[in-house]
């Protein structure tokens, strides 16, 4: 609990004014169960995104951070790609061996980003969003398969070695270290529409044991973080015994978080128009509907599990009143069971700050565009 949340609660309970029935006596009923990872409340910051550093995405600065900080947030997601990082020949598809050749340089992009984000009081959490082997997105040709090729899963290891110990110094508040975005099995790893699927439990429990081993040899008590199966969407039901968070995802509806998106739709320009609530094949979509979404994740929360939502939010395609009414029902839903989120993204198509959208009366924030409703809904949730 954040030290302000503490001080609210403690001040409630002196007064009487939890809320929670009293049994005779004037003893108080238990409080709903909490849940075991922090309600961490912030966004994805997309510096090392993109597999290229040329083509960085973002440069998210010092200031940047203390935005956020001062808005009440205490969370940044940092999703790498691990091509960002490491140097090979790339006019031509990445070879095994050069997955090991870590570059200094690009290296220590990531080691200031996470220092500025501390120094102003936020959580980071590093994920592997395209690991060796693996990415929900293609657009990179990978070498292996991380669900087949044991080399895959040795060069997994290897880089989470890596971060492990470069930030072994790093406390549990401070940084906690997100596996691998959006595990599934795809029939094609380089095919952004081929067939995909759950991971097999046990496959994916196998790289979760390995994955936390490897990272706790740095430090017994680096905190880790585990995707859900399937995209981000299942409860990981096999790992309970292990002491593991885990994130899921705000994208459902897709047709109203990613309308119109072509890496997500073969063929956007024949999508019907969106709407909140909404009707879908005869199915209803409102809040009643996103609690349903989320009701594993809150059963795993009841079950003593740690949960984080790491990423959600509407593409800019999505009409602003639209993705403002979904968003405000989500986050009621998950902010009334102690889960917290990571809009995706800061400054982007999905963001705060120069989103693109054709329906928004931006302000000027120090030369960015702000969307400031969107703000002011997510500062709800603080």
């Amino acid at each position: 609990m954040q030290r302000r949340e503490m001080i609210k609660h403690a001040g409630a309970l002196a007064l009487g004014l939890t809320g929670l029935p009293l049994l005779p006596g004037g003893k108080m009923l238990a409080a709903a169960p909490t849940n075991a990872l922090p309600r961490w409340k912030g966004f994805n910051v997309l510096d090392f995104f993109n597999p290229d550093p040329k083509h960085r995405r973002q440069h998210t600065t010092q200031e940047h951070f203390r935005w956020m900080a001062d808005w009440g947030f205490d969370f940044v997601r940092v999703p790498m790609a691990y091509p960002y990082y490491v140097r090979f020949d790339r006019s031509r598809p990445i070879m095994p061996h050069e997955v090991y050749q870590i570059d200094e340089q690009q290296v220590q992009h990531v080691v200031d980003l996470v220092e500025h984000a501390n120094r102003c009081g936020l959580h980071v959490c590093l994920n592997l969003h395209r690991a060796p082997g693996f990415c929900i997105n293609a657009g990179f040709e990978e070498p292996y398969n991380l669900w087949k090729d044991p080399e895959a899963m040795e060069a997994f290891v290897f880089h989470w070695a890596y971060w492990s110990k470069l930030f072994r110094a790093k406390t549990r508040d401070q940084i906690s270290f997100d596996l691998l975005n959006e595990p599934c099995l795809r029939e094609d790893m380089n095919d952004q529409f081929s067939q995909r699927s759950a991971v097999p439990k046990e496959r994916y429990r196998s790289l979760i044991v390995k994955g936390c081993e490897t990272i706790r040899a740095s430090d017994p008590g680096h905190l880790v973080i585990a995707d859900g199966n399937n995209i981000g969407n299942e409860v990981i039901d096999n790992i309970l015994d292990l002491d593991v968070g885990q994130s899921c995802r705000g994208y459902a509806p897709g047709l109203v978080s990613h309308y119109k998106a072509p890496w997500v739709f073969e063929h956007p320009e024949h999508l019907p128009e969106v709407t909140w609530p909404s009707v879908e094949n005869g199915q209803v979509h409102d809040k009643a509907w996103l609690r349903e979404q989320f009701a594993p994740w809150i059963a795993l929360v009841e079950q003593g599990g740690g949960v984080h939502c790491g990423e959600c939010g509407a593409w800019k395609e999505t009409p602003h009143h639209v993705a403002l009414a979904w968003m405000d029902d989500m986050f009621s839903v998950l902010t009334e069971h102690d889960i917290g989120f990571s809009l995706w993204e800061f400054d982007g198509t999905f963001g705060i700050l120069n989103s693109e959208r054709k329906d928004v009366a931006y302000e000027d924030w120090y030369g960015q565009k702000l969307d400031r409703k969107m703000l002011d809904l997510l500062t709800k949730f603080v």
